[in-house]
């Protein structure tokens, strides 16, 4: 039998709340297409360590030209992932542990990610990352990177 308390708490569920920005995405009113941040463009304090990656054109997806990689990046207190475009290269970006600042093109204010947020990167982005915080930030980051290009690309 469906009790009161049932329905109440179904129906608080299915109300539309209020909710803070998801990771990744900018506030509401914030996005711009040119976002007017300082481009930090020299790493500092990242260490990028490749944990995995394989050549898509060897196997069934055969994607030439293709590698699917894993890498864990730990980012120091003060320490920046220089300004970079996603124009060619895709990526899924997850935060282990720690917080850090995210200054991207598609947004006036600079996103706040935590330990457990995860954030798609597209080719629309182009931004640069820095931990303001006082203990290290570990990320894992997989991205689909061109054949040839430089694997410690950001």
């Amino acid at each position: 039998m469906i009790t009161r308390r049932f329905l109440a708490l179904a129906a608080l569920a299915l109300t539309p709340l209020a909710a803070p920005a998801m990771a990744g995405t900018c506030p509401a009113g914030q996005e711009t297409r040119n976002a007017p941040h300082a481009r930090m463009t020299t790493p500092s304090g990242v260490t990028d360590s490749i944990v995995a990656s394989i050549d898509l054109a060897a196997h069934p997806v055969a994607i030439p030209g293709r590698q699917f990689r894993l890498r864990r990046l730990e980012v120091a207190p003060g320490g920046v992932v220089p300004h970079h475009s996603h124009a060619d290269r895709p990526a899924i970006i997850h935060i282990v542990s720690g917080e850090i600042r995210e200054y991207s093109s598609n947004c006036r204010v600079p996103l706040v990610h935590k330990a457990g947020d995860t954030v798609a990167e597209e080719a629309t982005v182009s931004h640069w990352w820095r931990n303001e915080g006082t203990v290290p930030v570990v990320l894992l980051s997989s991205d689909l990177l061109p054949s040839g290009a430089n694997s410690r690309m950001m």
